[in-house]
C-alpha cells in the first residue's frame, strides 16, 4: 500500500505577514544605519579630542589654575594641560599609589607642594619600584627649599582602581583620589586636581635611575569607532540582503502556485 507524501513546499506569504516583515526590516535597517552614523560622529569627536590633547601636552606651560578657577576645572577643558608651579615639597606627607608602568609594578609618589601663593597641589613626582617604597632609599632625590617644576594637570581619580577600593585607614591606595589623600594627610586648601611632573633631564646611558622617575604619563585613547561603524553598516546591508532573499523566495512561490493553478 503506497502513501502520498505531503507537499512540504511553502506557499507565498500572506499580505499581512509580508507587511510585518517589511516593517521589521525597515526598523532594523534604520536602527543599524543610525548606529553606524553615530559611530562615525563619535570617531570625528574622538579624533578632535586627541588633537586637542596633543596640543595641550606640547604647549608652553602656563600657570597652574588659581583657587578662583578650581570649581570650573573639568576633564574636557583642562585634562593634560601643561602647567608650571613653584613651592616647597612636604615630603613627610607623601602618599604611595599602586602603579603599573613600562618600568614594571610599583607605586606613584604623590607629594604635596605648598605653592608660593599658599594653596597645596598634589604632585605625582613619578614612579618607584617596590624596593624603593621607603623614603630612606631615595631621600637623595628629594628637592629641598623652593623649587619650580612643570607637568601635566590631571583630574582626581576618586574611589579606587578596578575592583579595588582605596583604604585610607590602612594607607592602601589604588587611585590618585586627591580629596581622600588630602584628608588622610591632614592637608587643607588643596587643589581638586594633581600634576604629573615632567620627565627629568635624561641621564647617561647605563646610569642608575634617580627615583622617583617622572614623565611616565600614558596618553592613549581607545578609538575603535570606525570598526564599530563598519559593523553596524554591515548589519544594515545584511538586512537589505535578507529582504531581497525573502522577496525572491516569495516571488518564486507565487509563480509556482500560479503555474500549478494553470
Amino acid at each position: 500500500m503506497s502513501r502520498t507524501l505531503p507537499d512540504t513546499t511553502r506557499g507565498p506569504r500572506s499580505t499581512p505577514a509580508l507587511a510585518l516583515l517589511a516593517l521589521a526590516g525597515v526598523l532594523l535597517f534604520a536602527l543599524f544605519a543610525a548606529l553606524g552614523a553615530w559611530q562615525i560622529e563619535r570617531r570625528a569627536w574622538k579624533l578632535a579630542l586627541i588633537e586637542r590633547i596633543e596640543a595641550r601636552v606640547h604647549a608652553t606651560p602656563v600657570d597652574v589654575p588659581e583657587p578662583a578657577r578650581w570649581p570650573r576645572i573639568n576633564a574636557a577643558d583642562d585634562e593634560y594641560r601643561h602647567v608650571r608651579l613653584a613651592g616647597v615639597f612636604l615630603h613627610e606627607r607623601e602618599t604611595l599609589v599602586q602603579a603599573s608602568t613600562k618600568l614594571g609594578p610599583g607605586h606613584w609618589v604623590l607629594t604635596p607642594l605648598r605653592t608660593v601663593q599658599g594653596p597645596v597641589v598634589l604632585v605625582n613626582r613619578g614612579f618607584v619600584p617596590a624596593e624603593r617604597r621607603e623614603r630612606a632609599t631615595r631621600s637623595g632625590n628629594e628637592p629641598a627649599g623652593e623649587i619650580r617644576l612643570t607637568g601635566l594637570l590631571r583630574i582626581s581619580e576618586p574611589g579606587g582602581g578596578f575592583l579595588r577600593r582605596n583604604d585610607p585607614a590602612a594607607d592602601r591606595w589604588f587611585s590618585r583620589d586627591v580629596q581622600a589623600i588630602a584628608a588622610a594627610r591632614g592637608l587643607a586648601d588643596v587643589a581638586p586636581f594633581f600634576v604629573d611632573e615632567d620627565a627629568p633631564t635624561p641621564r647617561p646611558a647605563g646610569a642608575e635611575p634617580r627615583w622617583p622617575v617622572g614623565g611616565l604619563t600614558v596618553i592613549a585613547f581607545h578609538n575603535s569607532h570606525l570598526v564599530y561603524a563598519l559593523t553596524w553598516f554591515g548589519l544594515a546591508l545584511g538586512v537589505l540582503l535578507a529582504a531581497w532573499l525573502v522577496a525572491r523566495a516569495d516571488r518564486s512561490a507565487r509563480k509556482a502556485r500560479d503555474a500549478a493553478a494553470d
